[in-house]
């Protein structure tokens, strides 16, 4: 089959090419070299209209337990949310916690085509799997959660040999089935179990003896020298409280060049200043994620409205309870290796705390000079679920109407904040990078992200409109491996898409260690643990996409 798309205005940053009237030719499911005289099945004429790859969201909770746990929780995130069944699609429900078939439809109406799960329990990896494989239309991934699990812990305590940390490490990556690595509030889950409240950045675990410090740069290293792409997926100490930018300064700096990306950020930048305690620090973050450019960032933007903040990270969660709208929330712990807290919450524009939030996520993306390291997310569902994207590319597009957003939020607020003095205006091609090729660089999907020949043909047309927001919320036509599958925001053929897994090399004989380990503490048999390639083939219906990997010591 070789299709072309004819005369549109093509935005491919990882090729450096800014709004060139070109075709793209599209045979057998990947980009060709343009031939005119080559014979065309089907053309679309998409003269004046703006051409992307898919999509790419890096941090978006679509698969595991806590999404769960959110709805069943929360009944009426369904109410008013129904989506009927068609001859096409299966019927599903959600906002903020979407069913697995509503979230693959509404992304890739939005012209999304490949979505991350950032934060997967190796202990729970089947049924994250298992989530992400009826989520249709999107390729998949997920990064396994390391750092507060005990095996890891009582390696570092006993200050064994790094190279058999790397085993242990590489191992939960083949075993969950991972494409990343994520630590979340480094060794804070496992803390929170022993009555401890907090834990910065070189505080000891009260029962290891082990900073997060000695987590985040053992990790960070043990992944670079193990050859994967993704740097360690940070979720950083202290989250939410005030005053935790202090941490997140020092975290960046601990890293002496090891290269590591920080997650929702936002949440990490919070002063103490002013008559309320809590201000913004997005300037001085900023200025040194400007400064060391192994640092690349998500801001996890807060947007007003209902939505449900879930995260392993029960210490944190535990303290957000007393905030739950409605008032209800679940924290547990899960083994021995990690936590969830699934917290509601909704967020006012005028709440002065809230509106901040709001400022200080805004202020980030506006003062990060490189588009190629911070890249658009809300921490769906944390900050706001995934479909308000728009809005926010809006936001950051139109100077003008981020200011009359900015008008409308609580006063004292407005006063705290620069965003208003900031005169930065993303183009068309930072928002490609932001959510297409970035993204596909840092995750190593060398085939995605992109439109240059050999490329997979995952390919977004939208109609060229001022709204930003009513463009980027309704594509024209998104490609799917070269299929049709979106037309005018609508779907018009369902698909499955591709897991992407990372594989890094180790010594099979990590698993003596671990044998012994899961017989006396574990619930679930080391064979049992093991997530098959064959499992996840059947219940997505796809297929498995093997990142290369390359030791680098």
């Amino acid at each position: 089959m070789l299709i072309r798309l004819k005369g549109g205005r093509i935005y491919d940053p990882a090729n450096g090419v800014d709004g060139v009237v070109r075709d793209i030719l599209i045979h057998d499911g990947r980009i060709a070299a343009d031939d005119p005289t080559a014979r065309i099945d089907a053309e679309y004429d998409i003269s004046g209209r703006v051409v992307m790859a898919g999509a790419i969201d890096p941090h978006t909770h679509i698969g595991g337990g806590k999404m769960t746990i959110g709805r069943m929780m929360l009944p009426e995130d369904h109410r008013g949310q129904e989506r009927a069944r068609t001859d096409l699609t299966r019927s599903g429900t959600g906002f903020a916690v979407p069913s697995t078939l509503a979230a693959g439809y509404r992304y890739a109406e939005m012209g999304y085509t490949a979505c991350f799960e950032p934060a997967m329990l190796p202990a729970n990896a089947r049924q994250a799997h298992m989530e992400m494989g009826d989520t249709p239309m999107v390729d998949k991934g997920a990064f396994a959660m390391l750092g507060s699990d005990d095996f890891l812990l009582r390696q570092l305590a006993a200050k064994e040999d790094f190279n058999a940390v790397k085993d242990y490490i590489a191992w939960t990556m083949h075993a969950a089935q991972a494409i990343a690595v994520k630590v979340v509030n480094p060794g804070g889950i496992s803390a929170f179990k022993f009555n401890q409240r907090k834990l910065d950045l070189d505080e000891s675990h009260v029962h290891y003896g082990v900073t997060p410090r000695q987590i985040l740069r053992t990790l960070s290293q043990g992944l670079v020298e193990l050859g994967v792409t993704h740097p360690l997926h940070v979720h950083g100490c202290n989250l939410g409280v005030p005053g935790n930018f202090a941490t997140t300064l020092d975290t960046i700096r601990a890293m002496d060049g090891l290269p590591i990306h920080l997650t929702h950020i936002q949440f990490h930048s919070y002063g103490t200043e002013g008559d309320m305690k809590f201000s913004s620090a997005a300037a001085p973050i900023s200025e040194l994620v400007n400064a060391h450019k192994n640092v690349s960032i998500d801001v996890g933007q807060i947007l007003f409205g209902q939505t449900c903040t879930a995260s392993g990270d029960s210490m944190r969660q535990y303290g957000n309870t007393k905030s739950a709208n409605p008032k209800k929330w679940v924290v547990m712990d899960i083994e021995c290796d990690a936590g969830c807290g699934v917290v509601p919450m909704k967020y006012k524009d005028k709440s002065f705390v809230n509106a901040l939030q709001w400022a200080i996520g805004l202020e980030i993306f506006l003062l990060v000079d490189d588009p190629w390291r911070v890249f658009l997310t809300t921490d769906h569902p944390n900050g706001a679920p995934f479909t308000t994207y728009p809005h926010l590319i809006r936001l950051l597009m139109d100077k003008g109407f981020r200011r009359d957003m900015l008008q409308k939020i609580h006063p004292d607020a407005q006063k705290a904040s620069i965003v208003g003095s900031l005169d930065r205006e993303y183009s068309l091609y930072e928002i490609a990078i932001m959510t297409r090729a970035g993204p596909a660089r840092s995750l190593g999907l060398k085939d995605r992200g992109h439109l240059a020949p050999g490329a997979n043909a995952d390919v977004t047309v939208y109609r060229d409109n001022e709204d930003r927001e009513a463009m980027f919320t309704t594509p024209e036509y998104v490609f799917k491996n070269g299929e049709l599958i979106v037309r005018d925001g609508r779907i018009v053929k369902v698909v499955q898409g591709a897991t992407h897994v990372a594989r890094p090399e180790y010594d099979a004989g990590i698993e003596k260690s671990l044998a012994d380990y899961f017989t006396r503490y574990h619930t679930v048999s080391l064979s049992n643990f093991k997530v098959s390639d064959e499992e996840i083939i059947r219940h997505d219906r796809g297929s498995i996409v093997v990142q290369p990997t390359g030791a680098r010591v």
